[in-house]
């Protein structure tokens, strides 16, 4: 299991955000309370597309933390598998 951290560059304001995306929620919470991000911004909570958005100083803590660094790429492939994964299950259910 793991916290992953993309390369994505997009600006919010003066900020320039990325994503952070986990295996689990479990996972991605704590390294949001690691690196200081608040809960309430998570993205899509309870869905397959469930991440934060964070700073790039807070992709640098999460990195130090132990987060694994990512092309924006492999996010998206991420969730395509998630999206499969769901899919699958509701047809086997």
């Amino acid at each position: 299991m793991a916290v992953y951290v993309d390369n994505m560059r997009a600006k919010f304001g003066r900020m320039v955000m990325c994503h952070m995306l986990a295996d689990s929620r479990e996972e991605l919470d704590a390294m949001a309370d690691r690196i200081g991000v608040a809960r309430r911004w998570i993205q899509y909570p309870g869905t397959i597309k469930e991440h934060y958005d964070i700073a790039l100083s807070a992709r640098a803590k999460a990195v130090a933390a132990g987060a694994v660094e990512i092309d924006i790429r492999d996010a998206g492939k991420m969730m395509r598998e998630r999206r499969s994964t769901a899919i699958a299950a509701r047809g086997t259910a």
